[in-house]
C-alpha cells in the first residue's frame, strides 16, 4: 500500500498551526548547533535536524514515539508501504520497527526540523485506563508499527509547551512527564487512538507482539529461536511467524539480523570500534559474513559507511 503524497502546504496549512509550528521551529533552531538527532535535558524529547535531502533511503531504527515535522517532508518504507509526513501529518511509531526513512525536502536555508516525543507502554496502559473505554467490544488488530494521521492544534499546542520547558530548566523534572501524558492523550483520543490501545492492551495481539520485539531487542546478540518467540508472545509459531511479518514486513529472524547491524553501526560510529569488534559484539562469528550483509542492508562496506557519515556530520 503507498498513501498519497500530503497536501502541500501552501493550499492546507491553517494559521493557528502555522502559528504554534513557527514557534516550534524558532525553538528547534535555537536548541540544535548542527544536523542530526540530539537529545535534550528534557528525557523523552529529541530534536532532529537535516540541511540537505538524503540521495538515498536509509535503514534506521525507529523506537517507539511521535514524530512531529515541523519544516521539510520525509518518506519511510516499510516494505510495500510508504509513508509521507510534513508539518500536516505527524507519524506514530508503535513499537520499535526498522523501515527505511528518506529526508525528501530540505535545504541549507530551510532546512528539515522534527521533534520526538518517546513514550513506554507502562505510561500508555496507565494512560488508557483513565480515558476509559474506546467503545470497541474487540481490541483492534496489528495492521503495521507505524502510522501517519493529520497532526492537530491540540497536539501541536502541547508539543509546543513540552519544547518551551527547553527555556525553563526549573520547570522540566515536573511538567515534563505532565506534557508528555497530554501529548499522548492527544493521540489516544484521535484517529490513531485505537493503535495506542491495542499496544497497551494486556491481552491484544498487538501487545503480545510487541513483547516478542522487546525480547529481541533484549538478545539480538544471541541465538534465539521462533519457538522462544512464540512462548513469549504466547502465540502458535506459525501465527507468530505471520503477524510478525505483517507488523515489520520480514521474519522474526530478518529483524534480529538488522538489528544486530544497526546496534554495529552505532557502536562504530560511537564507541569506536572496528568492524570486526563490532561484529563479535553484536553477535557474529564471521567477520565476513557481517561484512557482506552490512553492505547488503547499506549500500557500502562498514568501514566505508561510517567514513562518509563522519565526513557528512
Amino acid at each position: 500500500m503507498v498513501a498519497p503524497t500530503p497536501i502541500p502546504l501552501a493550499e492546507g496549512f491553517p494559521d493557528a498551526l502555522q502559528a504554534l509550528r513557527a514557534q516550534m521551529v524558532d525553538l528547534t533552531l535555537r536548541h540544535t548547533d548542527g544536523d542530526g538527532s540530539r537529545p535534550t535535558a528534557i528525557p523523552c524529547l529529541q530534536l532532529i535536524k537535516a540541511s540537505c535531502t538524503a540521495p538515498r533511503t536509509a535503514p534506521a531504527l525507529y523506537e517507539p514515539g511521535l514524530v512531529i515535522v515541523l519544516q521539510g517532508r520525509k518518506k519511510v518504507e516499510l516494505g510495500h508501504e510508504t509513508l509521507y509526513y510534513d508539518p500536516l501529518h505527524f507519524l506514530l511509531v508503535s513499537m520499535t520497527m526498522l523501515p527505511k526513512g528518506q529526508v525528501i525536502d530540505a535545504t541549507p536555508e530551510k532546512p528539515y526540523l522534527c521533534v520526538r516525543v518517546s513514550c513506554d507502554t507502562p505510561t500508555l496502559a496507565e494512560l488508557m485506563l483513565e480515558v476509559g473505554p474506546a467503545g470497541s467490544d474487540a481490541p483492534p488488530q496489528a495492521q503495521s508499527g507505524l502510522n501517519v494521521a493529520p497532526v492537530s492544534e491540540s497536539l501541536l499546542s502541547a508539543a509546543l509547551r513540552l519544547m518551551q520547558l527547553l527555556d525553563s530548566p526549573q520547570d522540566q523534572r515536573v511538567l515534563g512527564p505532565l506534557l508528555q501524558r497530554e501529548i499522548f492523550y492527544r493521540v489516544l483520543t484521535g484517529p490513531l487512538g485505537p493503535r495506542l490501545r491495542a499496544l497497551a492492551q494486556q491481552d491484544s495481539a498487538t501487545r503480545r507482539l510487541s513483547r516478542a520485539i522487546d525480547e529481541l531487542n533484549r538478545r539480538f546478540h544471541e541465538a534465539i529461536s521462533i519457538d522462544e518467540l512464540a512462548e513469549v508472545a504466547h502465540m502458535s509459531a506459525s501465527t507468530l511467524h505471520q503477524r510478525f511479518k505483517q507488523l515489520t514486513s520480514m521474519s522474526p529472524m530478518q529483524y534480529q539480523k538488522q538489528l544486530r547491524l544497526q546496534h554495529a553501526r552505532r557502536l562504530m560510529l560511537g564507541g569506536g570500534l572496528d568492524a570486526a569488534a563490532a561484529a563479535h559484539q553484536v553477535g557474529y562469528e564471521s567477520a565476513s559474513q557481517f561484512s557482506r550483509e552490512y553492505r547488503r542492508l547499506f549500500g557500502t562496506p562498514p568501514r566505508a559507511d561510517i567514513e562518509q557519515i563522519l565526513r557528512a556530520s
